[in-house]
């Protein structure tokens, strides 16, 4: 698959946001919203353990057995977008203008891992955000991207990590250098600009009460604000009837209303899904803004083991599905990374 498809995807999938909860009891969920101008194909996907893969950039492509089964959300299956594995690590990849990343020459000594893998390779081999921040720390490769076919843009994406105890770590390249973010009070993140500047464009908002005044347009700054207000706004319980509706909701407030972009702030894009990963109950939950129904698998149904089939839930076509789905995954052939040519 060519490299130069997965770039014409994230170039165009500017506006997202990303939240997590910490409640009582060991309650963790993440929420993110995926936010793009035109329509994005989105399939859920299992993918079991003992998985062969490799970085799909040559010859020095980093390569890997897959130690954790997962369920993904795939883009226009060539990449992995969103999900959680068997352990309770769940990772969302949003877009970021600033990202510059190592520089890469396909068949040489460096390995490499190309940016559509990314997030699938955090899910395939560790179980805590503590493991991938010790793993992705000693930098034994690179994640690779490339330009758009025809012009000089690049693929820019940051990676966020959040696990069952509540730890949160965000990886942005920044100047060619992998920066990590690393801590339980990293629980939001939205698009440009890079990290740390969020985090300062939040504490100037923190001195202004959210019940007086909060940013309301659809700017990925002022998306953070709500998003970081809300998620501490909304009751603190483990009962998951209420938990989990009330992440829903504050992810839904940070969404972009259907049917609005703007051509001049490609940050601001409509909201095409959104997806709720319950770590302490293992269940992952998908909503389609053009399906008024919300999916979800829970874990305890699914074989994870190394003999077990790639399964695939077809929601692209719009197919109408409500509630617990795992029996409605079908056998399938696992779709291919987008790399290098």
């Amino acid at each position: 698959m060519a490299f130069g498809l997965l770039t014409v995807f994230v170039i165009e999938t500017h506006a997202c946001t990303r939240v997590v909860y910490q409640g009582p009891n060991e309650t963790i969920i993440t929420a993110r919203s995926m936010d793009w101008k035109d329509e994005i194909p989105a399939n859920l996907w299992i993918f079991p353990r003992g998985m062969e893969r490799n970085g799909e950039v040559g010859t020095s492509s980093v390569r890997w057995t897959s130690q954790y089964g997962s369920v993904i959300t795939s883009s226009w299956d060539i990449a992995s977008s969103d999900g959680m594995n068997e352990k309770g690590l769940a990772g969302n990849v949003l877009w970021l203008t600033e990202s510059v990343y190592p520089p890469f020459e396909k068949d040489q000594d460096q390995p490499g891992l190309a940016i559509s893998l990314w997030l699938q390779y955090a899910l395939d081999n560790f179980a805590t955000v503590e493991e991938a921040v010790a793993a992705f720390r000693k930098e034994e490769f690179v994640v690779v991207s490339a330009n758009i076919p025809g012009t000089d843009r690049y693929t820019t994406l940051h990676l966020s990590l959040s696990d069952k105890t509540g730890d949160n770590a965000i990886f942005e390249y920044i100047d060619g250098k992998l920066v990590i973010h690393h801590g339980r009070d990293y629980t939001t993140m939205t698009n440009s600009p890079i990290f740390s500047d969020q985090l300062a464009i939040n504490t100037y908002w923190r001195d202004i009460p959210g019940t007086i005044m909060l940013p309301g347009t659809n700017r990925a700054a002022d998306r953070f604000v709500r998003a970081s207000y809300y998620i501490n706004a909304i009751p603190r319980t483990d009962d998951i009837r209420v938990a989990v509706p009330s992440v829903f909701s504050v992810i839904r407030n940070c969404s972009v209303p259907f049917g609005i972009s703007s051509p001049t702030e490609p940050n601001i894009s409509s909201t095409r899904w959104r997806t709720v990963s319950d770590h302490k109950n293992l269940v992952y939950y998908f909503e389609n803004v053009l399906n008024p129904n919300v999916v979800w698998v829970d874990f305890s149904n699914i074989d994870f083991s190394e003999n077990a089939s790639v399964k695939k839930l077809s929601l692209s076509k719009h197919e109408n599905y409500a509630g617990e789905s795992s029996m409605n995954f079908k056998e399938a052939k696992a779709f291919q990374f987008a790399g290098l040519d």
